[in-house]
């Protein structure tokens, strides 16, 4: 299939600046996610791959060649859209079919693409029936096919799942990996605003955030090891907690005085640089653990529960770090989320703790961590 290489990619309009210095390689054959929050500019930059928006400054290479200003359709790029996009009135065949009827494909050319499609995305039973007689995730795996067809060096996706259900966004997010397994060499670059389709899916993650990369990774790394409190926050739900504090010694451990008055020693080593500097401790709600006396690294009062059965969610009024990529709840309250049903811990006082390598360390918004 194909690689993609942006360098120094620049998109404005205008005097408005919307992404500025964006340098990212794709290798043959991965699937990319771009996440980000609303406005970020995720949508935009997977535009002006597919040629939909004009690059403002720096080079698009695909396989090698610039690309800032060749036509979409020549570009060797599927794109995939959050609507459907179906003919209403062409069957699921025709509607498979009309993009290589247009190249003018000979009709055995168009039957072995559309078999292979259908046969990959199980639509057989449906290649005569309209649009309105398909279910949303059926339509969704049709535009899917209608892309396969063309045997594209690039797919594009762009939010497709969003206007799914629940669960026929799991079903077809399944689908979307299988059909990436029995495609090991499709490059495939894929947007949405949904962390579980991106952690699943991904390859590789991009996390855009001020108009640029804020950082890329494979999903464990942007969880476990995120280089700024944005991405530390961004990636994970319900957003890290962050608790303010003070380094109060230093060395190949760190030791945190919170501003709640427990100390935590954390395995991340520091000079004599940082002693005395306002630090925040980043613990993750699904890292803590109900302690004992004297174990605790925080204490509170249990305001809200939210049993989701399988693990229930506790909201404990506190005086919290606040980066960009934290929800409204982690303004005002820590979060911890507990194995099983805890209804019984509401109005209660409860001592949590989270082993010291579960821990994250910043400063100045970047993680200390090496």
């Amino acid at each position: 299939m194909a690689t993609l290489n942006l360098t120094d990619v620049v998109k404005s309009y205008g005097d408005v600046n919307v992404l500025n210095d964006i340098n990212l390689d794709i290798d043959t054959g991965e699937l990319i996610v771009f996440v980000g929050p609303s406005g970020c500019g995720k949508s935009t930059l997977l535009r002006m791959i597919a040629g939909l928006e004009s690059i403002t400054d720096g080079v698009l290479k695909i396989d090698g060649q610039v690309v800032n200003d060749v036509p979409p359709s020549q570009r060797g790029i599927a794109m995939v859209f959050q609507s459907y996009a179906l003919y209403p009135h062409m069957t699921v065949r025709e509607n498979m079919a009309f993009a290589l009827k247009i190249a003018k494909k000979s009709k055995e050319e168009i039957d072995a693409a559309i078999a292979r499609a259908a046969s990959a995305l199980q639509l057989e039973p449906y290649l005569d029936r309209l649009p309105k007689a398909l279910s949303g995730g059926q339509r969704q795996r049709v535009a899917i096919g209608r892309s396969i067809v063309r045997d594209p060096k690039v797919y594009l996706f762009d939010e497709p799942l969003s206007n799914l259900d629940a669960a026929l966004r799991v079903a077809t997010r399944i689908e979307i990996s299988q059909l990436k397994e029995a495609m090991p060499d499709s490059t495939m670059i894929y947007v949405t605003h949904d962390q579980v389709e991106a952690m699943t899916l991904a390859d590789r993650i991009v996390v855009l955030a001020g108009k640029g990369i804020a950082q890329v990774g494979s999903p464990l790394e942007l969880y476990e090891r995120p280089r700024t409190e944005f991405v530390a926050q961004f990636i994970g739900s319900p957003a890290m907690n962050l608790l303010p504090g003070t380094v109060t010694a230093t060395g190949a451990e760190t030791q945190v005085t919170l501003a709640a008055g427990a100390v935590v020693t954390v395995p991340i080593p520091t000079d004599d640089a940082m002693q005395g500097r306002a630090v925040n401790l980043g613990v993750r709600p699904e890292d803590f653990v109900l302690a004992g006396d004297g174990e605790a690294i925080f204490e509170g009062a249990v305001e809200i529960v939210e049993a989701l059965g399988e693990v229930s969610l506790l909201y404990i009024p506190a005086e919290l770090s606040v980066g960009e990529g934290a929800d409204s709840a982690n303004q005002t309250h820590l979060i911890a989320k507990l194995p099983g049903i805890h209804e019984e811990l509401k109005g209660q006082t409860v001592r949590l703790r989270a082993a010291p390598t579960k821990l994250q360390l910043f400063a100045d918004g970047l993680s200390l961590r090496t």
